[in-house]
């Protein structure tokens, strides 16, 4: 009876041992899948594809309908000769006589053109002054069209403009608020020519990295091959993967490059501190590491304070003179709390950061700091000035 009793507490045990293996196993599996999730990009988020581009658009035209806040026409002879011109293709002679209006501006219009845009979409533009004028709201901007780097025609703009700033005065005081000499005019522009690309009927096609880098050009690629099976994925470059489409057995490039651009990689970087020593602010990326180093940072500071007293006679008194007697107080720092900070080998971005705000130092020490590192060759990384 007892063998029999010692017999089932073991199965039991056994059967929990293997249940609580099974529920750390599964834990583990999904803690590993959410650090690596975590840590992987996907491959449209770090790469692009040739030929899935934007396209700069850029066209020189006329705002009128301006309440009095136009280009003054003496000191922008360039809107004077728009209008002029604008007029005589309307069929209005204006040659021979002095234009005084106010109310037109001449604006620069910039528009942005998705890729694979087709004929009659729109597209919002941006609409800047280029004169002296004062306001743009309440402006209409005529046909203008919206030229790309190669001289074509691509879109024709036109519309009521959006100002989100504005401006009001009077003779003593005025107030600004945003930019009111540039507007926004949302689907602005009609597309009038596509750009010839076929995307789908090409048979290679490259992936441009956003960040150059070895590592992570030959993970894109060994993601890819291993996705497909098979070795149509080439790295060629630090920020280019070549990709044949012979080799997947997939009909056209679309349904390809659908695929790739949801696969995950680990992009890796080149560890680097990024400093702007006119804002103070400091970037360190999380492979930078430091050798053994010891850091004191401390500042003298001679305080000097002047406390004039004024001393007079006494009361009725024929003889002396009122004059100021000088007070001065001279007051010396030499930071000597400040202790020495060892910074032990190889530490990482977070051990960096303790170290440096154990000093109590600010943005601007900080600078110095990492500089002076860098240059006792301690600092395993690069330092880019902006």
């Amino acid at each position: 009876m007892v063998l029999k009793l010692v017999q089932q507490i073991v199965a039991q045990s056994k059967a929990k041992s293997r249940h609580l293996t099974a529920i750390f196993v599964a834990l583990s599996c999904f803690l590993w899948s959410f650090d690596a999730a975590n840590a992987a990009s996907r491959v449209k988020d770090i790469a692009e594809f040739e030929g899935i581009r934007d396209n700069i658009l850029v066209g020189y035209g006329l705002v009128v309908g301006l309440n009095g806040t136009g280009d003054s026409l003496s000191n922008s002879p360039f809107t004077e000769q728009s209008l002029v011109a604008m007029l005589e293709r309307l069929g209005v002679n204006t040659s021979g006589e002095t234009l005084k209006t106010k109310n037109v501006a001449a604006v620069v219009v910039t528009a942005t053109l998705p890729p694979f845009q087709r004929q009659g979409t729109t597209v919002d533009i941006v609409v800047s002054s280029l004169g002296d004028a004062t306001n743009l709201m309440g402006g209409t901007l005529v046909v203008t069209p919206l030229m790309a780097a190669d001289g074509e025609v691509y879109a024709v703009a036109q519309g009521t403009l959006t100002v989100a700033g504005f401006s009001a005065g009077g003779a003593a005081e005025s107030i600004t608020r945003g930019v009111p000499t540039t507007a926004r005019i949302v689907n602005g522009a009609i597309v009038e020519r596509e750009l010839g690309f076929d995307l789908a009927s090409l048979t290679s096609l490259r992936i441009s990295l956003r960040n150059p880098d070895l590592t992570t050009s030959r993970r894109i690629a060994g993601a890819i091959n291993t996705y497909i099976g098979k070795p149509i994925a080439e790295p060629t470059d630090p920020s280019t993967v070549v990709l044949n489409l012979a080799g997947s057995e997939r009909e056209n490039m679309v349904d390809l490059l659908a695929d790739i651009e949801q696969l995950q990689v680990k992009p890796d970087q080149v560890a680097r501190v990024v400093i702007d020593e006119q804002s103070g602010i400091i970037v360190i990326g999380s492979e930078v590491k430091v050798d053994t180093v010891a850091i004191a940072q401390g500042n003298l500071t001679v305080r000097i304070t002047e406390t004039p007293q004024v001393s007079q006679p006494a009361p009725f008194s024929e003889t002396g003179e009122t004059v100021v007697v000088p007070r001065t107080e001279v007051e010396v720092d030499d930071d000597n709390e400040k202790k020495l900070t060892i910074l032990k080998e190889g530490v990482r971005l977070q051990d960096l950061v303790d170290g440096l705000n154990a000093l109590g130092i600010g943005p601007r020490d900080m600078i110095s700091i990492l500089q002076a590192i860098k240059a006792a060759g301690a600092l395993q990384a690069d330092i880019e000035l902006m």
